[in-house]
């Protein structure tokens, strides 16, 4: 009896078990699509090591070198608006570097040093949106206002009697607000194309900021698209910028071989050479960075390059551009002078 009773359940259990198979395969089938449908809300940025006392000792080395970059670029832009010998074009465009480089610095060092103690390294969506805008806008916006600072010493040096007529405020006015209007346009290109693409497979980003090259190695979309528009993009702006400035220092070059005198010659140098010193270290990791394929990519070596062009070339700049020029040293000799004839009066009283 017992026999026949198997048997003849033997069709039903069959049937259940491929129900309830068909229902399990349902399931997994049911949370594959979730996955790959659920939208990603926030990023979590990996940054250099777990180690924690190393962690506490980058923090304290890129804490100060934040903190001397916006002393050192900030005080940049206070010398040229307050010291009269300073109001010139060629000052006005350092101020505006100088307010370009400390903007460009703080949208990534204070997250990175947050993270370097904090468990939570997570960073929004929107948040990582606005930090990659941002960081693309100042380091574009850069690119175009070197170019422009190259054609300004072109000017000044080339025919130095119109100098003054050659870059007055409808000149030079224009250059800088171009120059970010170039910057923005270039990186709402680039901020739109990532994040229209989708994030299902991971959330880490092995970078210590939203960078475009680590968002696209963890986008499950095909970056293509994305790769050939950052080539192009940025190939075509360091060629147009690069140019600028070697056809502006070619001029310079033919200027200089014509003066007769020796001081002349040498305050030309020591006015260009600080300019072409950060021309070449900005534009030499940019192009290392981004025009180059992308199977060439190491995001660790990639991270060490771009923290350099975001943080320690902003704090190299305010050292490049005063130490080699006159006015700059005495202006801050000026403000120096004045802050210790107030604390002599103070004590004294």
């Amino acid at each position: 009896m017992t026999k026949v009773s198997n048997d003849k359940n033997f069709p039903l259990k069959f049937k259940i078990k491929t129900d309830i198979s068909e229902m399990s395969s349902h399931v997994d089938l049911a949370r594959m699509q979730l996955k790959n449908g659920t939208e990603v809300t926030f990023f979590i940025l990996m940054g250099f090591t777990d180690d924690f006392m190393m962690q506490v000792l980058l923090f304290l080395v890129f804490l100060s070198i934040y903190l001397f970059t916006l002393i050192g670029n900030l005080g940049l832009v206070v010398l040229v608006i307050g010291d009269s010998r300073l109001h010139n074009p060629m000052y006005y465009f350092l101020s505006v570097l100088s307010f370009l480089d400390a903007c460009y610095s703080s949208v990534v060092t204070p997250k990175m040093l947050v993270n370097f103690l904090s468990e939570d390294k997570a960073i929004s969506y929107y948040g990582c949106v606005a930090q990659m805008f941002l960081f693309v806008t100042f380091g574009s916006t850069e690119c175009f206002l070197l170019a422009a600072m190259a054609y300004d010493r072109y000017v000044a040096i080339y025919n130095p009697l119109l100098y003054t007529v050659s870059m007055s405020p409808r000149v030079y006015v224009p250059l800088i607000v171009a120059s970010y209007f170039g910057g923005i346009l270039n990186a709402s290109v680039h901020t739109v194309a990532t994040f229209s693409l989708t994030f299902c497979d991971s959330n880490e980003i092995k970078h210590v900021f939203c960078d475009i090259p680590p968002l696209l190695a963890i986008s499950c979309s095909d970056t293509h698209v994305n790769q050939l528009l950052l080539f192009y993009f940025v190939g075509s702006i360091e060629i147009v910028t690069i140019l600028i400035v070697l056809i502006s220092y070619a001029f310079i070059l033919v200027a200089i071989l014509r003066m007769r005198s020796a001081d002349g010659r040498r305050k030309v140098f020591s006015t260009c050479g600080s300019h072409l010193t950060g021309v070449s270290i900005y534009h030499g990791t940019i192009l290392f960075m981004y025009v180059r394929p992308s199977s060439s990519y190491a995001l660790e070596h990639d991270m060490i390059v771009s923290i350099f062009y975001t943080i320690v070339i902003p704090m190299l700049n305010p050292i490049i551009y005063s130490l080699r020029n006159k006015d700059v040293k005495e202006a801050t000799k000026k403000v120096f002078g004045k802050i210790s004839c107030i604390n002599k009066i103070h004590f004294s009283y």
